[in-house]
């Protein structure tokens, strides 16, 4: 490549260097030699689970000293449980099938010309992210089974843990046909590495960025190289006027408990007047008893006066904690208005038992998932059925909502003749 001998400076050019390399040997690899290498990646995780969880603890500690607030300490945190299932994402990956050569369209011109659309691999994928360990796993696991490599750099506050699990990676690919060199870490905690790698055009392919809304900001502002923009998600449940209230107690209290810390919970309950004044004191209690700071508007507070106040700075909080403001709204029409204001195209909920009302919401917002009876918390690529993901997109182009393999590819035109000129 021209300039290649410019690359030997920084940890990040070298580390793109090589990651350029390896892409172009995992771009022709077969199915059988990229699933043999995700199965020994699994099994890599449990063999070293010791010195993971070693790291771990260290990082945690580390967080604590810092003051990290609860939702990254959760995200930091890897257990038993945790590490297994991100085994079981790689896993699961080596089931599915290989998308790259997968033709996507083929036609024949009149002059027998053969024309086909065929999916191949991105490249060299780079990844940005706060505090979250799994992301090393998912990303270096999406990335190989689509026949990219990738340059991984999480954050100091899981510095020991990500390393950690990028040796354990090397030493699985170490020991098959694919190389070692097609997961990178950048080590180097300075931001201006961040800078570095998000322009270094005709190394890296593109950029996914997966954090606050500040790392993701700066990212999309900075980067040079295209970005496959993720978002925050300050995510809503509208509970319509004849919605069961079993189910939506089931749901809501789901949405906000099961991890609060992540990008799937409900941050916002927008509730009918209707419902609200049957079912709503009943609920604020149940999300009490269940540790969730109620707050609401003056209509709630009406309903449920143990509530706190809320204003519009909680309608604009992506909380990431057991904290949940309620608002009372006269339709459908005001939820739908209240979620374009505020929403952040992430994923959002009706729990209702008319249709009508299901397709006008679900028609009507904006948003990467859209959920009727069901809580927001599914909006994840393992439960999607994608093995993993590397990211929720909130954007349109080229890839929206969870992205899974196949998002992780793009497409060449091949054509086929026997002598054709124009």
């Amino acid at each position: 490549m021209k300039g290649a001998e410019k690359m030997s400076g920084s940890e990040v050019r070298r580390k793109a260097k090589t990651a350029r390399m390896a892409a172009k040997k995992l771009a022709v690899a077969e199915e059988e030699k990229k699933n043999e290498a995700l199965e020994a990646m699994a099994t890599a995780l449990i063999r070293h689970r010791d010195r993971i969880f070693s790291a771990n603890e260290t990082d945690l500690l580390q967080g604590e000293k810092a003051g990290l607030p609860p939702a990254l300490m959760d995200r930091l945190r890897l257990t038993r449980k945790r590490l297994e299932e991100m085994g079981e994402g790689l896993c699961q990956l080596r089931r599915m099938p290989d998308p790259v050569g997968e033709i996507l369209d083929s036609r024949r011109r009149e002059d027998g010309l053969r024309i086909e659309k065929v999916r191949v691999p991105l490249g060299v994928i780079g990844m940005i992210y706060e505090a979250r360990p799994n992301v090393t796993v998912d990303a270096a696991g999406l990335a190989l089974k689509a026949g990219n490599a990738v340059v991984l750099r999480g954050s100091s506050s899981a510095s020991r843990t990500n390393r950690a699990l990028t040796e354990a990676l090397h030493r699985a690919l170490a020991g098959t046909s694919l190389p070692e060199e097609a997961v990178q870490l950048v080590e180097d905690p300075d931001r201006q590495a961040v800078h570095e790698l998000i322009t270094m055009n005709g190394w890296i392919d593109v950029i996914i960025p997966r954090g606050g809304a500040g790392l993701i900001r700066r990212v999309v502002r900075e980067s040079t190289v295209p970005v496959l923009e993720t978002g925050v998600g300050n995510c809503h449940i509208y509970v319509d006027r004849s919605a069961k209230s079993a189910m939506a107690e089931e749901i809501v209290i789901n949405a906000k408990t099961d991890r609060p810390a992540v990008c799937n919970a409900v941050e916002t309950l927008l509730v009918h007047r209707v419902w609200a004044e049957k079912h709503l004191p009943s609920l604020c209690e149940k999300l009490r008893q269940q540790g969730v700071q109620v707050k609401g508007c003056s209509r709630t507070r009406a309903l449920f006066p143990q509530a706190d106040e809320a204003g519009e700075e909680d309608w604009e909080t992506e909380f990431l904690d057991l904290v949940l403001p309620f608002r009372i709204v006269d339709s459908l029409e005001d939820a739908v208005e209240h979620i374009d204001r505020y929403g952040s195209r992430h994923s959002e909920a009706i729990i209702t038992e008319d249709d009508t009302a299901a397709r006008t919401f679900m028609r009507g917002v904006e948003a990467a998932a859209v959920y009727h009876n069901a809580s927001t918390r599914f909006t994840d690529g393992s439960q999607f059925g994608f093995g993993a993901e590397i990211g929720i997109s909130t954007q349109k182009l080229h890839a929206r909502g969870p992205m899974g393999v196949t998002e992780l590819t793009s497409y060449q035109y091949r054509i086929h003749g026997t002598g054709q000129v124009r």
